[in-house]
């Protein structure tokens, strides 16, 4: 039907997911390193073990979930939270899968880390490729369902299920990638993060060019920015012999915290100050 003169002719949606910025973005490196150093402290250094963790921090994966899914506009309160227990998730499921109760991953003088099995022994390649596998199923199966791959434009159930999905097993992988490379490639934890600062240097430059979809080169970095948390992570809390800053699990996840909370209220303010941003609508 012909629009009305002057009548506007804007429809608007509610939005669920946040707009990508570069205070995303920090708050993306900021929780994912989060869910590093807090996986280690539960399953490492209270030593409740790989097992134990992954399914008390599966159980909160879903509660926070929930909470996202049942919510009407977009809240960071809400929204962040998934996305730190699905790095916390992603940290031990990861250590469950490659790990074993080898003294290579254990503390010096431990045995055994919690009840439960220690870990799959599957090793990072095999990992790896199992979670990449798994994560090009759903982006098939997200494909098929015609939904858009475009997170501020996700509006219905079965995109936000979809887009949480590969989420999860996106910061598995990244999490998989994260300790290859820092533990196993030689390049250590300084190496790995300068590694892959330059990946993800290549594709904010890429942005310009025309024939490269955004779409793609966002869930690559999506993907890449959990090794860079995971190596952040590690760099923070290992031990000063192993190349790292020896801060501790506890003290690195509560500056974490701290710094993502603020980053949180920052953007809640802020939407509220813009009026009709504060309901997280957008116009199609």
């Amino acid at each position: 039907m012909p629009a009305v003169e002057g009548e506007s002719t804007a429809q608007y949606v509610v939005r669920k997911l946040p707009e990508v910025t570069l205070a995303f973005w920090i708050m993306k490196i900021a929780a994912t390193t989060l869910g590093e150093t807090a996986g280690d402290l539960f399953a490492q250094t209270l030593r409740l073990g790989y097992f134990l963790t992954t399914i008390a921090l599966f159980l909160m994966f879903v509660v926070t979930l929930l909470v996202q899914l049942r919510a009407k506009h977009y809240n960071p309160f809400f929204y962040w939270p998934v996305i730190v227990s699905t790095s916390m998730v992603g940290t031990t499921v990861s250590d469950f899968m490659n790990r074993d109760a080898s003294s290579k991953y254990l503390a010096k003088g431990t045995t055994a880390l919690g009840w439960g099995p220690q870990g799959l022994g599957l090793g990072y390649p095999t990992g790896a490729a199992i979670l990449i596998t798994l994560l090009g199923v759903i982006f098939v199966a997200w494909k098929f369902t015609g939904q858009t791959f475009v997170i501020r434009d996700i509006v219905t159930f079965r995109g936000e299920v979809l887009f949480w999905s590969a989420i999860l097993v996106s910061n598995t992988l990244g999490t998989s990638m994260g300790d290859f490379l820092s533990d196993s490639s030689g390049l250590g934890y300084v190496g790995s993060v300068l590694l892959i600062t330059g990946v993800l240097l290549v594709l904010v430059a890429l942005i310009r060019v025309p024939f490269v979809p955004n779409v793609v080169l966002f869930w690559i970095a999506f993907v890449l920015t959990r090794p860079f948390g995971a190596t952040a992570g590690d760099y923070l809390t290992k031990p000063i012999a192993k190349g790292g800053l020896d801060l501790g699990t506890a003290g690195s996840s509560a500056v974490l915290l701290a710094v993502l909370f603020a980053f949180m209220a920052y953007g809640h303010f802020r939407d509220r100050a813009r009026g009709g941003g504060a309901h997280g609508e957008i116009p199609q």
